[in-house]
């Protein structure tokens, strides 16, 4: 019964590790009461005696109605006994549930069906955990259900595991195994005790069952200390960046978080909030011109077959907000026309964890508060410090105005964009590239090639919008393009990128929000308008919205086609035509994109532009490891820095007289005398540390005098040594057992020559071993680390006894 109670602990106490992922308590106190029915149910069948492979079996019948009542009492008979509607209501919360949790990301609201499907799983850990531990008597494999659910939070939430929470599913663990353990060694004969305890010796053992306290004892010794290990060396040892396609490193230096900011994954995001049960405000933003405009917040540009993902952004002290202008969009040349437009936007203080500034796309000067950066490859402006939240700032863009017939004269135009713009993993399914061939087989340019592809989204292929559906993996990508071709916004831009790929246009996928709709003299923007679409380039133009989702009632509402893909039948000629209204100061004027380049980007490969600025500042790999290496170094180095420390301030204290009355000299030891006589007690610790150091440890039983004549006699001092050692011997008898011990010298000089002496009969790696882990200070260290670990000896004390009076009766 005692390893079916600690399986129930240890899960439960592993199921804590959960409660990021809600927003409210009630999954704990159902989940609580799913553990105690398994534990229930086990201890049952302990009491009965029941096999094996009965007792899951129990603790699943009792799950099940304890899952009956909580959830389908109305419909189970006498509100306990399951029936077929209870089983059904079951089943629809079941489906609804994990509807949930394909909806929302973490923190989740506690829905019925989300608080169903934890609860649930909560009891199979439990119940798995109590097979393995009490029936199997494997305790150790029954670690393996706790961790599995111990990685739920790690593998959906950024942040790491809270400490306190580990500690405790850490602790339920321990108290298992110590369980285990006890149960084990109880049907053997007597354990030798670790160390004798008021408990031990106070209590006769129990002439049935071994006395195991003290083995206990030493398991709960053990157990703690690997869990203050556990807590606690990660938290000494540098920082290791994990890799990520969410997680980027930003150059600079200074105060603040830190120099990287891990965020959350921007498509599960995006479909949680396209499916919240209410419209909530995120943003408003209005204009010169008074037109919506989609805000860009997250650009990611690499596709590994399962879903696309983001380099790591860089961000230079050069490139942040308040030094100017922003670096020139990528590939915008003089061809286009450029319409200034300057917007204000108002962020929600409902946004939580939104460290990315949702912009027009291209933004060219931004004025807000904090320290905030631009990308120089993606102009996407974010923070290692600042979040957005309630936060409102202006921003400018120079946004190109082309035609279809400038984009279609670029077709012949070689990209010089990079690389990966165009990379494909190798596995992509051959029947999506024959998809885009047979697509794109008549076009004429790389212009007409993307409205082809566009038309075949919103138009010919006989799609549909649909938030049920999955996007990722090459079979999601296939079934979406040759046969569902039902999908939200992520999987139209997906897909549309990866087709674009295929034909040799550059393309990304950009994630924000659409224009919203117009209230008052201000555009909202809800998380309804959460949107994904795909940016392709064009050498001269740069980076081109395209809008593959279908708009309207049947699809996202607020998605808009650019005009400029849509071809016209006829040529305009407007490409040269001035636009109306836009301004023409110099900062607004395209020119060539070499005279664009912003003085203040810095390439990839950190060379310095003609402005001799000094290279981006982000720290390369080989820096991290560096410091890494550097801080384990210093790590390894505290022994010797306290053994230095210890030195030198004993080493001050030699140059001291000593001359007390006698009626001072009290002491029966060196140590009680140290506060009257601190150079004789300096001398002989330091002593006696360079002989621990060198091996030499003197014996318990030596006298100072019989320690003097042993060292010079064995290690054939000089005769100058000889006298060195025996003063200090003197010394320190005099102050131990003389009435007056009269005047003593500085001793300082009679120790250095006696520890030249000693380091000159020993090898050079023990002299160096004495300097870098000295054997003194690391005696020390696990004296303290003995004491803590004695702390824990008083668990065994805490308990309830009974009085002499109760055990007469």
């Amino acid at each position: 019964m005692r390893l079916t109670t600690a399986s129930g602990v240890a899960s439960f106490a592993a199921a804590l590790l959960l409660y990021p992922l809600f927003q409210g308590g009630t999954w704990f106190w159902t989940s609580l009461g799913a553990v105690l029915a398994v534990m229930f149910a086990g201890l049952v069948s302990s009491r009965l005696s029941l096999p094996a492979w009965a007792a899951p079996l129990a603790a699943l019948v009792t799950t099940w109605i304890y899952l009956t009542v909580v959830f389908a009492a109305g419909k189970a008979w006498a509100l306990v006994v399951p029936t077929k509607e209870s089983v059904a209501e079951l089943g629809r919360l079941l489906g609804v549930g994990w509807a949930d949790i394909q909806r929302f990301a973490a923190p989740v609201p506690e829905t019925d069906g989300i608080t169903l499907l934890t609860a649930g799983g909560v009891a199979l850990i439990a119940i798995a955990v109590d097979l393995l531990a009490a029936r199997l008597r494997k305790a150790a494999l029954a670690g393996l259900p706790l961790l599995a659910l111990a990685t739920v939070p790690a593998t959906i939430l950024p942040d790491p595991i809270s400490w306190p929470a580990f500690i405790l599913a850490a602790l339920g663990f321990v108290s298992l195994l110590i369980a285990d353990g006890r149960e084990r060694v109880g049907h053997w004969g007597r354990a030798v005790l670790v160390r004798r305890t008021r408990a031990a010796t106070s209590q006769p053992a129990n002439r049935d069952r071994a006395d195991t306290s003290g083995l206990r004892l030493s398991g709960k010794r053990i157990g703690f200390a690997a869990i203050a290990l556990a807590v606690l060396v990660p938290a000494l040892l540098p920082a290791m960046e994990p890799v990520s396609f969410f997680t980027f490193g930003v150059g600079g230096t200074g105060p603040g978080k830190g120099n990287s900011i891990s965020i959350p994954n921007p498509i599960a995001n995006l479909k949680g909030q396209l499916e919240l049960p209410e419209r909530r405000v995120v943003l408003t933003y209005r204009n010169n011109d008074d037109k919506p405009r989609y805000l860009r917040i997250f650009t990611l540009d690499t596709f590994d077959g399962q879903q696309f993902g983001m380099t790591e952004p860089k961000g230079s002290p050069q490139n942040r907000t308040d030094n100017g202008p922003l670096p020139a969009p990528p590939g915008l040349s003089s061809q286009p026309k450029i319409k200034t437009v300057d917007t204000n936007v108002q962020i929600s203080d409902e946004i939580e964890k939104l460290q990315f500034l949702p912009l027009p796309y291209p933004p060219r000067q931004i004025q807000v508060d904090g320290d905030w950066r631009a990308d120089v490859d993606t102009l996407m402006v974010f923070s290692t410090r600042d979040e957005a939240a309630g936060l409102e700032y202006e921003v400018s863009t120079s946004e190109p105005e082309p035609t279809p017939d400038l984009l279609e004269s670029l077709g012949g135009t070689r990209p010089t964009t990079d690389p990966r713009y165009l990379k494909l993993p190798d596995n992509l399914p051959p029947e999506i590239a024959e998809l885009a061939n047979s697509l794109t087989a008549d076009a004429k340019s790389g212009y007409d090639a993307a409205v082809k592809l566009q038309q075949f989204f919103t138009k010919d292929g006989g799609f549909t919008y649909n938030l049920s559906t999955q996007g990722h993996g090459n079979s999601a990508l296939r079934d979406f393009l040759l046969r569902d071709r039902a999908g939200y916004c992520e999987q139209f831009a997906a897909s549309m990128a990866v087709l674009a790929r295929l034909v040799g246009i550059p393309a990304r996928v950009a994630i924000g929000y659409t224009g919203g709709t117009k209230v008052g003299d201000r555009w909202q923007v809800g998380t309804n308008d959460s949107h994904s679409w795909p940016e392709l380039y064009f050498e001269g133009v740069g980076w081109l919205p395209f809008e593959p989702t279908p708009s309207g009632s049947l699809g996202q509402g607020s998605a808009r086609v650019p005009e400029y893909t849509q071809p016209r039948p006829q040529p305009t000629g407007e490409a040269a035509t001035p636009t109306p209204g836009a301004t023409s100061s110099s900062a607004d004027e395209p020119v060539d994109p070499q005279a664009r380049r912003n003085t203040r980007a810095l390439d990839r490969e950190g060379v310095v532009t003609p402005g001799g600025l000094p290279p981006d500042d982000s720290m390369p790999l080989i820096a991290k490891i560096g410091i890494g290496a550097g801080a384990l170094l210093l790590l390894l180095l505290i022994p010797a820095g306290i053994r230095l420390l210890t030195r030198n301030r004993r080493v001050r204290t030699l140059g001291w007289k000593v001359s007390a009355p006698a009626d001072e000299l009290t002491a029966a030891m060196v140590s009680d005398t140290s506060h009257r006589h601190p150079s004789v007690a300096a001398a002989w610790a330091e002593l006696d540390d360079v002989l621990y150091d060198y091996g030499m440890a003197r014996e318990p039983s030596e006298t100072p005098r019989a320690l003097a004549r042993r060292l010079a006699q064995q290690y054939e001092f000089d005769a100058e040594s000889a006298a060195a050692i025996t003063a200090i011997a003197s010394a320190v008898e005099r102050v131990l057992f003389a009435r007056d011990p009269g005047e003593i010298g500085p001793m300082r000089k009679d120790l250095r020559k006696v520890r030249q002496a000693l380091a000159a009969t020993v090898s050079r790696g023990r002299r160096l071993r004495a300097v870098l882990l000295p054997p003194s200070t690391l005696r020390r260290l696990r004296a303290v680390g003995d004491r803590l670990l004695d702390g824990f000896d008083l668990l065994e004390n805490i308990r309830l006894r009974r009085t002499a009076g109760q055990r007469d009766s």
